[in-house]
């Protein structure tokens, strides 16, 4: 019997607030926070069965491929080994049936290190349709728990947790971190989602920022009790649960007003989170009429985000755009992961 091709999609995000609280070793000693919410943009992936026992793996982003026998040990060499780990693990995963070979075609909405939660969003996404392909059913704490280990633990790569749980639960959340994790979906009326829409942008620097060294100074900083990188961290824990408030109220403008304050204090977690151009942006976009703007990552490059009082939105965006930013504006998901059988 010929298996059905799987496809899945995880959202991309934006953090409102409480980005770093969620890193080691801030949440086990101090309880971390986050408010974030996914967007209409996402990573995709589509798995392709096959009878040979072959698995190639191809990112239409990164432009190249690679392959393999199913049962290969697999060499995590720096080519694809985020759905490379995937595999690896999912297949020893318990309840996991024999695999047989596959295809799998990845692609994202959004370049990696763009801030937006891309890496993340692509873990779940694989996990997604190979767990399917599996035999596996993971509830969405199992698939975020899941791509947080694969990430920080198999592959090494620093940061934090709440990337993943916002793109296997999808929507607005304000996520703690202590021990573990749990994730409070948020009950937004409608009205205040579309004055969010109305009101929010994305700019885009043009720099992919490699958010190791930025978030290693700040575990640093931490670690040696700086006390400004402590001021910081815990204004934004504490700023995640205000604007929580504010979401749920459906206070836009105080919203705005609190994202620009988290701003302030994210800037005292490490001194290469800012750039000239991220603050030549954010000074220029606050004289113009934004509310208040921010990086959406670990900053050094990526995405800002701001939200703007609607008559002054376009003025921000234009001169934004002559400053040689990428501006959009954008809608957001209520959706976190989802897998379907693909038409062919």
């Amino acid at each position: 019997m010929r298996r059905p091709v799987l496809r899945a999609r995880a959202p991309l995000r934006i953090s409102f607030a409480g980005g770093g609280t969620d890193v080691a070793p801030f949440p086990e000693r101090e309880g971390g926070a986050v408010l974030s919410a996914t967007i209409s943009a996402y990573s995709y992936c589509t798995l392709r069965p096959r009878a040979d026992g072959q698995v190639t793996i191809k990112s239409l982003d990164y432009g190249y491929s690679v392959g393999f026998n199913v049962d290969d040990d697999l060499e995590l060499d720096g080519q694809l080994d985020l759905p490379k780990a995937t595999i690896a693990r999912l297949r020893q995963y318990p309840g996991a049936v024999s695999a047989t070979g596959f295809d799998l075609f990845i692609h994202t909405n959004a370049p990696p290190g763009s801030g937006l939660g891309s890496s993340s969003a692509v873990m779940v996404a694989v996990i997604g349709v190979v767990a399917q392909h599996l035999g596996l059913d993971l509830t969405e704490y199992e698939v975020a728990e899941l791509a947080y280990r694969l990430e920080r633990e198999d592959l090494q790569i620093p940061g934090g947790a709440q990337d993943q749980y916002a793109a296997a639960f999808g929507g607005f959340n304000y996520i703690e971190f202590t021990d573990q994790v749990v994730v409070n979906p948020l009950r937004i009326r409608d009205s205040t989602i579309h004055e969010l829409e109305h009101n929010m942008l994305l700019a885009y620097t043009g720099n992919t920022r490699v958010s190791d060294h930025i978030i290693d100074d700040q575990v640093s900083r931490y670690e040696r009790g700086e006390e400004t990188a402590l001021e910081g961290l815990r204004a934004q824990k504490e700023l995640a649960a205000e604007m929580k408030l504010a979401l749920v109220r459906g206070e836009v403008d105080t919203l705005g007003r609190l994202l620009g304050r988290a701003w302030d204090e994210k800037r005292k977690m490490s001194d290469r989170i800012a750039t000239p151009l991220i603050d030549q942006a954010i000074t220029k976009a606050l004289e113009l009429g934004a509310l208040g703007g921010k990086v959406t990552g670990a900053g050094g490059g990526g995405h800002l985000v701001f939200i703007c009082e609607f008559e002054r939105r376009h003025v921000v965006a234009e001169e934004l755009t002559r400053m040689g930013l990428g501006v959009s504006e954008f809608t957001f998901s209520r959706e976190g992961l989802v897998t379907w059988r693909g038409q062919s």
